[in-house]
């Protein structure tokens, strides 16, 4: 990352967090990293295509017990199956995790934290950037995913499209709030990648299935509340989908997802103003 550029005085929090944004974004876009994830989010893509292709040459067509699914349904089943149970929590844990690991990896983190700013600005402008790297990445997948699936099946794109605004509310929502929550495992373990992805895809998916309150320490028992899409009914998918959409109200999910982003960020720029950062020759 490169250095900021200097000032008279003591820049404020939110101007030091903006020239972290400006010079962190460009270099998140077109990182390694974003090219194997924005590879990962072509994977629906892929497939939508390939079903529209199906449904265009009458080779086939989705059915479940017999019937065949509208483009509407299948479209639901993608954005739970493949979005909010796997892209968003990879984009959060992969992105989150290394805003500030990947400055020590690089041993620049002594470098910036002798700039004339507050430490957690790096923190604060990194995650910004990371909250608009990843919609950029993940938004224009889901809306050409939206226009190759929804039409097959007799399904209506007019019908369907306040749906997909929510959807993009929705997701850019789950990214921030995945990010946030990696971000603090990213300032206080050594190797935060490896915690981040047995929370996201080991512990969330288990006590997801459990009864009690264990499932209100996970992000996603608040994110699918936000779900508008219903799965397919008498489908062993539906079966599971009955499961996890045991779910408080989407008042209340907006409110817990906004507290656990504030907390969040709060302890993980605490735990960057407060820890001594001693790089490994």
């Amino acid at each position: 990352m490169g250095g900021l550029p200097g000032s008279q005085g003591s820049p404020s929090l939110v101007s030091s967090s903006a020239r972290v944004f400006d010079l962190s974004l460009g270099q998140m876009l077109w990182s390694k990293r974003s090219v194997f994830l924005g590879i990962l989010t072509g994977g629906p893509l892929l497939l939508a295509f390939l079903i529209r292709l199906l449904s265009a040459t009458r080779l086939g067509s989705v059915q479940i017990n017999g019937a065949r699914v509208s483009g509407a349904a299948i479209f639901g089943m993608m954005i739970w199956l493949l979005y909010i149970r796997f892209i968003v929590p990879v984009l959060g844990v992969f992105y989150g995790t290394s805003l500030i690991a990947d400055e020590i990896d690089d041993k620049t983190i002594t470098y910036l934290f002798t700039r004339p700013i507050p430490r957690r600005a790096v923190l604060f402008g990194k995650y910004l950037a990371y909250v608009v790297c990843t919609v950029l990445l993940v938004l224009p997948s889901v809306m050409l995913v939206f226009f190759l699936i929804v039409p097959t099946g007799g399904g209506s794109i007019g019908a369907a499209f306040p749906s997909l605004l929510t959807d993009f509310a929705m997701l850019a929502i789950g990214l921030a709030a995945y990010g946030a929550v990696f971000a603090l495992v990213g300032t206080r373990l050594k190797r935060p990648l490896v915690a981040g992805l047995v929370f996201a895809f080991g512990w969330e998916p288990a006590v997801l299935l459990l009864p009690g309150y264990l499932k209100r320490f996970t992000v996603a028992y608040y994110l699918q509340a936000l779900v508008t899409h219903e799965m397919p009914q008498d489908s062993a998918v539906s079966l599971l989908m009955q499961v996890f959409r045991q779910v408080p109200s989407v008042s209340v999910s907006l409110l817990c997802l906004a507290v656990i982003i504030g907390l969040s960020l709060w302890s993980a720029g605490r735990a960057v103003e407060y820890r001594e950062y001693v790089l490994e020759q």
